[in-house]
């Protein structure tokens, strides 16, 4: 029943529009735009404060032909970096970047699927619920837009995040929480080929610390890895200062705090050693979720899938998005492939297919 030509015309035009994070305003006002000559009535938080972004979140609702809970469509108009200038093309059912730049598809590939069931719905007079499209800014840096999204303008109770790789059918069910550790060591200065003994090296003791730490792949579901240090001193000098920016994650809430408490310890056991310190300010991203094939909100997926023909797969993720936020202001979301592939490069694709197949599922959720 969708559109498919117009569908992959509105895709083609949505990744044309440029939108890195914290520069989506132009990308904000056009989809604005298209959901008001929908019929949906828009609005436009002022987040931008605490999102660094040039636009808000935008908020579409149509309002229900039928009782029933209001179902809430997100995805966000941010991409990553390089995605000035993108030029898609279209060969053998394969959208790509001609090249340079990333291609959009996360996550304009979700904000199109689901323009495109709302327009299906309304031209086709479709019985539905209230249905909410929320679609957020820079999401690629800290998902702050939906950070700043207020529970209260939310219109119902469970929300479909279409933000994952995979085909069209896959439910991440369960995605980890997310502890960032940044952390500066103070050592004790000194000449290194003068007095040496006299210093204390604040570079070699954060290397210690770093090389105690359990990192990367710790679990099935837990993980961790350092990405930043830094200490800029000349070699005659023994440094009195060190930085380190690290994260964890897990699906599992206890190994994740042990995991972040374990991290801390490694820094004290290699400052004490030393007689050094360091101060260090551990942040909660955001929080893990996890739901089964007997949760409701898997189910209607699941009854969806099943009525468009595509199989359903459940998955467990080692990457946080979106849904991670919306579930923790007491909401039930889940995130949904899209079918993007080699997404944050400049070979990332998605297939006319998936995008077809994309907008046919989320028209199943909608209209159950």
């Amino acid at each position: 029943m969708i559109n498919k030509e117009r569908l992959l015309a509105t895709f083609l035009d949505y990744v044309r529009i440029d939108s890195e994070s914290r520069n989506e305003a132009a990308f904000a006002a056009r989809v604005a735009e298209d959901l008001k000559e929908i019929g949906c009535e828009v609005y436009i938080d002022s987040t931008q404060e605490k999102t660094e972004s040039n636009a808000g979140n935008v908020y579409a609702t149509l309002p229900g032909t039928v009782e029933g809970e209001a179902l809430v469509f997100s995805a966000h108009m941010d991409t990553v970096i390089p995605g000035i200038g993108i030029e898609p093309v279209v060969e053998d059912g394969v959208i790509r970047s001609k090249g340079g730049t990333v291609l959009g598809s996360d996550d304009k590939s979700g904000i199109a699927a689901v323009v495109e069931m709302l327009r299906t719905v309304r031209e086709n007079n479709i019985p539905h619920p209230t249905l909410q499209a929320v679609f957020t800014v820079c999401e690629e840096i800290g998902l702050r837009g939906s950070k700043a999204v207020e529970p209260d303008k939310l219109a119902g109770k469970q929300v479909f995040v279409l933000d994952s790789d995979g085909d069209a059918g896959c439910i991440v069910a369960a995605a980890p929480g997310q502890y960032k550790l940044r952390a500066t060591v103070h050592g004790r200065r000194a000449h290194a080929g003068v007095a040496p003994e006299e210093g204390v090296s604040a570079i070699l003791v954060l290397a210690e610390a770093i090389a105690n730490m359990k990192q990367m792949r710790i679990d099935e579901e837990t993980t961790a890895n350092v990405g930043y240090i830094h200490a800029d001193f000349p070699t005659n000098i023994v440094s009195d200062r060190a930085e380190m920016l690290a994260e964890c994650r897990s699906r599992n809430g206890e190994k994740l705090e042990a995991q972040a408490k374990h991290m801390v310890d490694c820094l004290q056991s290699a400052c004490d050693k030393y007689g050094a310190t360091f101060e260090s300010t551990l942040t909660k991203s955001y929080s893990a979720y996890s739901f089964t094939e007997a949760d409701g909100i898997v189910k209607k997926v699941t009854a969806a899938c099943e009525k468009v023909g595509i199989p359903a797969k459940l998955i467990a993720s080692g990457g946080g998005s979106d849904a991670n936020v919306f579930n923790g202001v007491g909401v039930e979301a889940v995130d949904l492939g899209t079918g993007m592939s080699k997404f944050h490069t400049s070979e990332e694709f998605i297939t006319v297919e998936n995008l077809e197949k994309l907008a046919e599922l989320v028209l199943a959720i909608a209209t159950a």
